[in-house]
């Protein structure tokens, strides 16, 4: 039995069925400690945030915040040492992940596994992802044969096939060339503009104009701001 890594597999309670419609994502004083062989080194401590249904949460922080871990605690990838993500909503890997996929399966052959763990249709994803990513016959092929773009186009129309309650967005937004780009664009933040986000990026053009609150983080602490503009020209000097 091929097993695909954890970061494409839902959280254990979206597997179970137990999403409750109009929920929200809680992170309830996440801390994560990681032990190494100079002795345990604490990543973060006690962030809290709550991102609603349609709310965007921008995620700011310079390089060795912390980002990354609480992207993967997010994404069930990682357990936090102490505290817990509550996940009203059903949620995204990161957004354009390619490192995920079986690599000595065909692009079909890894839609359709995907599906069959979000329970979704599975002619219906392969359709639309078929539609979205433009590989053609490059979908037979295993992903081993693919380079990071293909991979990414496969990863980002995959994420947008299985209509996610929100949205995990580590950097990478869109991939490809300009005309496919403004395609990722428009298919994330115009045709679902009323999904729930949350944006990981240094990009305070894209945060500003999509993004409704921010969580920053320093030195692995964090505190969340209602006001946008504020957490921006905080951003700024860190």
């Amino acid at each position: 039995m091929t097993n695909l890594p954890e970061l494409l597999t839902p959280p254990r309670e979206e597997r179970a069925g137990h999403v409750q419609p109009g929920g929200a994502i809680v992170a309830d004083r996440i801390s994560k400690i990681y032990e190494t062989p100079t002795g345990p080194k604490r990543v973060l401590t006690d962030i809290n945030f709550t991102i609603a249904r349609g709310q965007k949460l921008a995620v700011l922080g310079r390089n060795g915040a912390g980002k990354s871990t609480l992207v993967k605690i997010i994404g069930g990838v990682e357990r936090p040492t102490t505290g817990a993500i509550r996940r009203g909503m059903s949620m995204s890997w990161p957004l354009a992940f390619g490192g995920g996929f079986e690599a000595s399966m065909t692009g079909f052959d890894n839609i359709r596994f995907i599906a069959r763990i979000y329970n979704h249709p599975i002619e219906e994803t392969i359709a639309r992802v078929d539609d979205f990513a433009e590989l053609g016959s490059n979908l037979l092929l295993p992903v081993k044969y693919y380079s990071s773009g293909m991979r990414a186009r496969l990863a980002f129309a995959l994420t947008l096939a299985i209509d996610f309650d929100c949205f995990l967005i580590d950097e990478v937004i869109a991939v490809g060339d300009q005309r496919f780009h403004q395609k990722c664009h428009d298919a994330l933040f115009r045709d679902r503009r009323d999904a729930a986000m949350i944006l990981v990026s240094h990009d305070t053009g894209i945060i500003r104009e999509y993004c409704s609150s921010a969580l920053i983080l320093k030195n692995g602490y964090g505190r969340e701001f209602a006001d946008l503009d504020l957490a921006i020209s905080i951003y700024a000097t860190l």
